[in-house]
Parts: structure tokens; sequence; C-alpha cells
């Protein structure tokens, strides 16, 4: 077990919080350094679980992203897709935050996560070990694609970015709504959509997480941006600012990490009842378009995004050219496999990154 620690890094706009456990700096050579990047509408308390419960000699790092949890809210450049998050990481790391200086490190990144460390990668391929891709954000963002190979739907990417995201959702969590009272409060969403029903946290963890997720920075500049309409289905296209938009494929592509990937070995892991990321997520209006559940889907030339489908044939790429990579699906598992089943995902990356 690992005894976390509260940490600042910096101050002023571009303060970061990172819990940190293990060994650091010199003393932590020899152990394996491990980052873990929370996802969208989360913080660093989703994996601190995980974190205290890995070996005490590993080196361990869990930042709020900037606008998350106890981190500034330092705008969000969405046209540059999620590197203003992997920039954050870049800091985290830089600092010495995990492990010793310059220690390749083994990254975790869930959901928004998974994209932001599949951008590190590609920018840091040297600092990694290996990367664990949890439930991640598809290499070709999130809304508005067709295909395997990432194509828009339409050329200015309506269907994603902030504009589609439910504005009741966003109401409530600006407001510091609690209750259950909606099935898109915060409450309701962590019950339906970051596990697989019927599984419920218990009260106390539940209540953390959900004041976690109201600690999210709201606005134009963070969650979850400003929105542009479009005549296109379903009205509205990305802004240029704004979590939501950061995860557009106007902006946000990752395919590139198939060239990287080859270094170092990638695990994926996924739940089969996964509702947000999926090839028929219920958080995607083409789904919901063809589900009748959004008036005036256009048909088959939007398509369900198909986002399990879109990681696999990135990472196959990375296979055909010398990478290698692991896919587990956990049955009766939803969004959270590390919350879900937090035994099994540890025994899993244990053995992952020690090569057992």
């Amino acid at each position: 077990m690992t005894t976390l620690q509260s940490r600042q890094l910096g101050d002023g706009p571009g303060q970061l919080h990172v819990l940190t456990g293990g060994p650091q700096g010199t003393d932590a050579a020899g152990g394996p350094a491990v980052c873990l990047v929370h996802g969208n509408l989360s913080t660093s308390a989703f994996f601190a679980g995980l974190a205290a419960a890995l070996p005490e000699s590993w080196p361990v790092a869990v930042p709020d992203l900037r606008g998350f949890g106890r981190s500034a809210p330092a705008p969000v450049d969405a046209t540059r897709g999620v590197a203003d998050f992997a920039d954050d990481l870049a800091r985290v790391l830089d600092a010495g935050l995990c492990g010793a200086p310059d220690q390749p490190v083994h990254l975790v990144g869930w959901s928004l996560g998974g994209g932001v460390v599949m951008r590190y990668a590609i920018d840091h391929p040297e600092r990694v070990a290996s990367v664990t891709l949890l439930a991640p954000l598809s290499p070709f963002g999130f809304g508005g694609t067709r295909d395997t190979e990432g194509a828009l739907c339409y050329p200015d990417a309506a269907g994603s970015g902030a504009g589609v995201v439910n504005p009741e959702m966003v109401r409530r969590i600006a407001a510091g709504d609690r209750t259950d009272e909606s099935p898109v409060s915060p409450r309701s969403v962590v019950r339906s959509l970051y596990v697989h029903p019927p599984l419920r946290f218990p009260a106390e963890v539940e209540d953390l997480f959900v004041a976690e997720i109201l600690a999210t920075a709201m606005g134009d500049a963070h969650y979850p941006g400003d929105q542009q309409p479009s005549p296109h289905w379903p009205g509205a296209a990305p802004g240029v600012l704004g979590v939501a938009n950061s995860m557009s494929p106007l902006y946000c592509d990752l395919s590139t990490f198939a060239d990287v990937a080859t270094a170092w070995p990638v695990l994926w892991v996924r739940g089969d009842s996964d509702q947000i990321v999926s090839d028929t997520s219920s958080t995607d209006v083409g789904f919901l378009g063809a589900s009748g559940l959004i008036p005036g889907w256009p048909g088959p030339e939007f398509p369900a995004q198909p986002m399990v489908s879109q990681t696999r044939a990135v990472l196959r790429r990375a296979e055909a050219g010398g990478g290698t990579f692991t896919e587990e699906v956990f049955p009766g598992c939803g969004h959270s496999p590390h919350l879900e089943y937090p035994a099994k995902f540890r025994a899993l990356f244990t053995s992952f990154v020690t090569g057992g």
C-alpha cells in the first residue's frame, strides 16, 4: 500500500494539484513509475484507490488536469485538441513528481485521459515505458465521424463538441446539484453511465465522486466550452474553447499514436457494457439519432461513431509496425473498470507493468 500526499505544482492560473505516492527523485530508481490520468468530469480522486493500492516501492502521480478538482481553471484552447491537457501532464513529469528524473513512465489514461496520454506519448515517446488505455477516448475524438479511419460526417464536425452536450446536465453541474431527481444530474449520471447498473458505489464514495464532478470549472473556456451553429444536423458544431470541443474530431486526431506505439507495449481495458465509449454509445448523437431520440436524423450518412473499432484499428496499425497491444474486455462492466472491478484491474495492470 502507498500513502498519498497532496501537492501543488506552480501557482496562479497555471497551478496544478497532484497526488503523489511512493519514492520520488533519486530514491525512486528501480521501481516502475506510474502516472494515472483521469477523464472528463472526474478528478484524481477517481484514481486514488488504485494509486494507494499499488506497491509502496512504485512512484505514482495522479494529477488533476486544468479546470478539474483542485487545479486552477486555466482556459482550454480546443483548437489544439487535447494538447493543453497533455502539456499539464508534461509539467507534472518534468517537475520530477513521478519517479526519478527522466525515468520512463507507465501511463494510464481513462476516458478523456486516454486521449491525453496518447497525445503525450506522440509528443514524448522517449519518456514512456508503457501505455494503458482505460475505456479511452477514440483516437479520432468524440462524435461526428463515420468510419474506422475517422472520416468526418460533415466538414465542420457538426454533432461533436460543446453544442451537443446536454444543457440540463450542464445547468445542474453549475448549480451544484447533488440530488438524483433528474436522469442527467451528476449523481444519476454516475449511477447510470460511469458504472454498469445495478452496481452502486457505497454512499460515501458516491458522495465523494459527485462532489468531485461539481468541482469542475464551468463556462465557455472550460466545461463544456463555446459552441457554433451549423447548417448540418443536429445544428451545432464545435467552438474553439473548452473541454468538449477539445475532443471534437475537428481538432483531435491521435491516429499517429500508431506510429509511436511500436517501442513499448499497450494494454487496452474496457467494459463490455460501456455506455460512453462504445460503437453504440448512448451519449453519441449519431447513435441517438438513429435510435429516434434526436429528431431529423439524416440517415446512414451520420451513423453511430464506431469508437471501439476506431481504437482497435489504430492499435492494429501499431501492431503491424512491430508494436504489441493486449485488449482486455471486462464482462458486466461499464465505463470504469478500475472502479467497478478494482482488484481485477489492479492485478491485470501490475502484471502488465512487471511483465508477469
